[in-house]
């Protein structure tokens, strides 16, 4: 699969094949949709020594684990076969439509204690090839305390030639017990052509969406309560409920571009054509703002996700931030 850009992780990924000095846990951060799952299955394939069933996710030496929902104490192995259509298909997958593909749209999905101990299990085996035994885990900020706990050890000190090789949207919620045993990777966002070729479709729609919170930031710095409502409704107007959620990850995204900004300016990575606005606010809001705005969307999200009133739930949002 095509990888674009990120030539510097790129070469230091093809490195550490050369050298034989690979970390035994890493964590990949990109934005939703972006380049770590094509840029972790090519390193892969290269460590597996151009393995076709690297690509295909058949290799019997690399597992895949997921957030996954529902009853019965679910694991990612029953989900395996819808996963492994969506990979097949698009790389450059979505969050929400992982859960669409495996069918638990609209419910609470994580990574639990069953899929801990599912884990350990399959690392107690001797690896099929001989080689290396690999994990890896799409958005670790899902997994909770019980299972950081139960991998920890895991993590830490893992047996030789097992590595973890994580992709997370949000690093500041990953847990520290397992943040701290890793190789931290950033993936840098789709430059403005690639997305319009691996995303076209959800680019329009991820546009639309970025530029209401863009509306609604400018009220908040303009003082502008009646604007800022406005914009509020037509977020709850939106008909699809995963359009909404969306919206909160994408407004998540620039409140870290602008803490960055403030912070560390360097390390922004601010998309081309939008630098003016993202500087702008970056005066404009308070140091504590975008730390605390992104408490906001969190629990917006959460919300969303137990089916609150969207009309009462995204004024409340709109009066949260207002009063930041």
């Amino acid at each position: 699969m095509k990888v674009y850009g990120n030539t510097e992780v790129v070469a230091a990924l093809h490195k550490m094949v050369e050298s034989g000095h690979v970390p035994h846990a890493m964590l990949f951060h990109e934005d939703d949709g972006g380049g770590a799952f094509p840029l972790v299955l090519n390193f892969l394939e290269e460590l597996y020594g151009g393995n076709p069933r690297v690509q295909k996710l058949i290799h019997p030496d690399i597992h895949f684990v997921f957030p996954v929902a529902g009853p019965d104490k679910p694991v990612s192995l029953q989900f395996i076969g819808p996963f492994r259509e969506l990979v097949l298909d698009n790389q450059y997958f979505f969050e929400n439509e992982l859960y669409t593909a495996i069918g638990i749209e609209g419910k609470q999905a994580g990574i639990s204690v069953h899929e801990a101990r599912s884990i350990l299990e399959r690392l107690s085996l001797s690896a099929v090839e001989g080689g290396y035994r690999t994990v890896v885990m799409y958005l670790p900020e899902k997994m909770n305390v019980q299972a950081a706990n139960a991998l920890l050890k895991m993590v830490e000190e893992p047996p030789q030639n097992t590595l973890f090789l994580l992709i997370t949207h949000a690093p500041e919620k990953v847990l520290v017990t397992i943040s701290s045993r890793c190789l931290h990777m950033r993936v840098q966002p789709l430059s403005p052509e690639a997305e319009v070729e691996v995303h076209a479709r959800e680019a329009a729609g991820n546009t639309a969406l970025v530029d209401l919170f863009h509306d609604l930031l400018e009220a908040i710095v303009a003082r502008d309560m009646l604007k800022a409502i406005e914009t509020g409704e037509a977020v709850a107007d939106l008909k699809v409920r995963e359009q909404q959620k969306s919206f909160c990850r994408l407004a998540s995204e620039d409140l870290r571009r602008i803490f960055m900004l403030q912070k560390m300016p360097q390390l922004a990575h601010v998309p081309e054509g939008d630098q003016d606005f993202y500087r702008r606010m970056s005066s404009a809001l308070k140091p504590t703002f975008p730390r605390r705005a992104l408490g906001v969307m969190d629990r917006a999200l959460m919300l969303i996700e137990r089916n609150v009133n969207q009309k009462i739930l995204f004024t409340d949002m709109v009066n949260q931030l207002y009063m930041l």
